[in-house]
C-alpha cells in the first residue's frame, strides 16, 4: 500500500466509480449484436471495430458472411450484403423504414441539403431538383460539356507530344470543376487553363474530415451540441463559404437583372431559383420551392460533390486503362467505329457505345465513388430472420459487395465483359451499387456518366495512356472518406502514334514526327 499515493477514503471511492463508469460507458453499446445472435469482430472499449474501412469490410465478409454486427466508435452498425436484403432495404421497405441516410449533424451551414436531410424536407427537396437531371435536360447541356471535353483534349496535347508524366486528377478534375459550373450556374471558370484556381483548391479539400472531431464525436456523442454551438463542422468552413460567396453573387446577379421567372435559361440553379418564385401557399408543404439558404447549399454540394466523385472516376478509368493495354485498344477501336476520322461525338451514340459503357460498369465496380452506403431504421423491423431494432445504423459495405468472389469470379481483375449485353442479364442488381438504387440513390447518376463518358471518348480519340516508373502499382487506398488514392495517379499521356504492346514496351509507327525516335 505504500506505493500507492495518499487519498482519502472519499477520493478512492471517487476515483474508482468515475473509472468504473468510464469503462460502462465505454462498452455500453457493444453487446447488441451479441444479443441479437448477429456475428461480428470484437469491439474494444469506445473505438469499437474502427480500421481501414474497405479491406476491413472485406476481411469481415470472409469471416461472417453476408450479414455482420460491427461498431464506429459506440455506434452499432448492421453491415448487409446479401442482395435479397438489399432491395428490401433500399427499394421494398425505403418508404416505410429505411427513408433516411445517417445524420452526422455536424454538417456547419449544409445542414439542409438533399443528402442529410429527413421524410418530407427530403421528399420536398428531391421533388425540385429532379428536373434538371432528366434525360431531356441533360441533353441540352452536352453542347456545353462538348465544349469543355475539347478544352481538355488541347490542355494534354503539349504533354502527350513532350512524353511528359501527369497527375492526371489534376486535368480530369479541373474538367468536371468546369462542367459543373458551366451546366449548373452558366458560368465559365476556365479551371482547365488554371489548375491552380482557389476554386480547385477549396474543391478537392472540402471531403477531408477533422480526424480529432471525427473521434470525438463518435467517442462523446453528447458533445456534438457544443460542437454545433461552437460552430464546429466536418466540412471546412471557409471552403464551405467560399463557394456560398461565389454563388450568392451569381444568384444575386440573376434576381437583380429580372424580377419575372426565367424560363429560358434553365440550368440548376435557375430552376432552384423558380422555384422558390413559383411558390403557391395553395399546392402545400410538400411541393413548396426552396429556400434562399437551401438553393445555395444545394448548389455548393452539386458543385463540390460532383467534382470529387467524376474526377476520381475518371483517374481510376484511365489508370485501368493504363494497366489494361488491350482493353484500351478495343475501346478505342470501338470510339473509331461510332465516330470516325476523329468525328464529332454524339449524344446519343455516345449512349449507345456498348463496350465503353462496360469499360466505365467495371472501372465503378473495382473503385465505385464511395465505398459504403447507409440508411437508419425509422423502427424495429424483421428482415429474413434478422432483427433491425429502431434507430440502427444499417450500413451497405458497397466495396467490399463489388469485390466479392461470390459473386464476381476473379473480382481484383479488371474484366470489362462481365458488363456486356450478354452477361449483364444475369448481374443481380442489388449487386453493383456505384450510385446507390431505390428512392434514395444519387441523384445525379445520369448527368456524371454523360460527364465522364464524353471526356473520356474525346480523349481517346486523340490519346492513350500508359503506365509509368512513378504509376504506383497496386494502388494504396485513402482510409477515409471516398474512395480514392492515397497518393496521386500519375500517367503518361501518349499521341496516337504511339501505344503500349501487352508486354509493356513502347512501339512506335511510321506515322510520328521525324524527331521521334523508333523503338521495338
Amino acid at each position: 500500500m505504500g506505493c500507492l499515493p495518499f487519498f482519502s477514503v472519499e477520493t478512492w471511492i471517487l476515483l474508482i466509480t468515475f473509472i468504473c463508469i468510464f469503462v460502462i460507458y465505454g462498452n455500453w453499446t457493444h453487446g447488441i449484436f451479441e444479443n441479437l445472435g448477429i456475428p461480428g469482430p470484437k469491439p474494444y472499449t469506445y473505438w469499437g471495430t474502427i480500421g481501414r474501412h474497405n479491406k476491413d469490410d472485406q476481411q469481415c465478409a470472409e469471416k461472417y458472411g453476408k450479414v455482420w454486427g460491427m461498431y464506429e466508435f459506440r455506434s452499432p452498425m448492421l453491415a448487409v450484403m446479401d442482395p435479397d436484403m438489399l432491395k428490401t432495404i433500399l427499394v421494398k421497405q425505403c418508404f416505410t423504414y429505411f427513408t433516411n441516410r445517417r445524420n452526422i449533424r455536424l454538417n456547419g451551414d449544409l445542414y439542409d441539403s438533399v443528402s442529410t436531410v429527413e421524410d418530407d424536407h427530403w421528399r420536398r427537396i428531391r421533388n425540385v431538383l429532379t428536373p434538371s437531371f432528366t434525360s431531356g435536360h441533360i441533353k441540352e447541356m452536352f453542347k456545353i460539356m462538348k465544349h469543355l471535353s475539347s478544352k481538355l483534349t488541347a490542355s494534354l496535347q503539349s504533354k502527350a507530344q513532350n512524353n511528359e508524366v501527369v497527375t492526371i486528377k489534376d486535368y480530369f478534375g479541373a474538367y468536371s470543376v468546369d462542367v459543373m459550373a458551366s451546366c449548373a450556374f452558366s458560368v465559365d471558370m476556365d479551371s482547365i487553363n488554371n489548375h491552380s484556381s482557389p476554386i480547385i483548391f477549396h474543391a478537392s479539400r472540402f471531403f477531408k474530415f477533422p480526424q480529432f472531431v471525427l473521434i470525438l464525436q463518435g467517442i462523446f456523442p453528447v458533445l456534438i451540441p457544443l460542437f454545433e454551438l461552437l460552430g464546429i463542422s466536418f466540412f471546412s468552413p471557409t471552403s464551405t463559404a467560399f463557394f456560398k460567396t461565389i454563388l450568392a453573387k451569381i444568384k444575386a446577379e440573376r434576381e437583380g437583372s429580372t424580377h419575372k421567372v426565367c424560363t429560358t435559361n434553365l440550368d440548376f440553379l435557375q430552376s432552384m431559383i423558380n422555384s422558390r418564385t413559383a411558390n403557391d401557399p395553395s399546392k402545400g408543404e410538400k411541393n413548396k420551392g426552396l429556400t434562399d439558404h437551401e438553393i445555395l447549399t444545394q448548389a455548393t454540394m452539386f458543385m463540390v460533390a460532383g467534382y470529387e466523385t467524376s474526377a476520381t472516376t475518371l483517374a481510376f478509368l484511365a489508370y485501368n486503362l493504363a494497366r489494361n493495354p488491350e482493353v484500351m485498344k478495343r475501346l478505342q477501336e470501338e470510339i473509331d467505329s461510332t465516330f470516325p476520322n476523329k468525328g464529332a461525338v454524339r449524344y446519343e451514340e455516345l449512349l449507345q457505345m456498348e463496350y465503353l459503357d462496360s469499360v466505365v460498369n467495371e472501372s465503378m465496380r473495382l473503385y465505385p465513388p464511395a465505398g459504403r452506403l447507409d440508411r437508419v431504421a425509422k423502427k424495429t423491423v424483421e428482415i429474413r430472420g434478422i432483427t433491425i431494432p429502431k434507430d440502427m445504423i444499417v450500413m451497405i459495405p458497397v466495396y467490399a459487395l463489388h469485390r466479392d468472389p461470390d459473386l464476381w469470379p476473379e473480382p481484383e481483375e479488371f474484366k470489362p465483359d462481365r458488363f456486356s449485353k450478354q452477361n449483364k442479364r444475369s448481374i443481380n442488381p442489388y449487386t453493383y451499387l456505384p450510385f446507390g438504387t431505390g428512392p434514395r440513390n444519387c441523384l445525379g447518376m445520369r448527368f456524371a456518366l454523360v460527364l465522364v463518358k464524353l471526356a473520356l471518348v474525346e480523349v481517346l480519340q486523340n490519346y492513350s495512356f500508359s503506365v509509368c516508373g512513378e504509376t504506383e502499382i497496386p494502388l494504396t487506398m485513402d482510409p477515409g472518406g471516398l474512395v480514392g488514392p492515397l497518393n496521386p495517379i500519375k500517367l503518361k499521356v501518349t499521341t496516337p502514334c504511339s501505344f503500349i504492346n501487352r508486354t509493356g514496351i513502347y512501339v512506335f509507327v511510321s506515322n510520328c514526327s521525324e524527331n521521334q525516335n523508333t523503338y521495338y
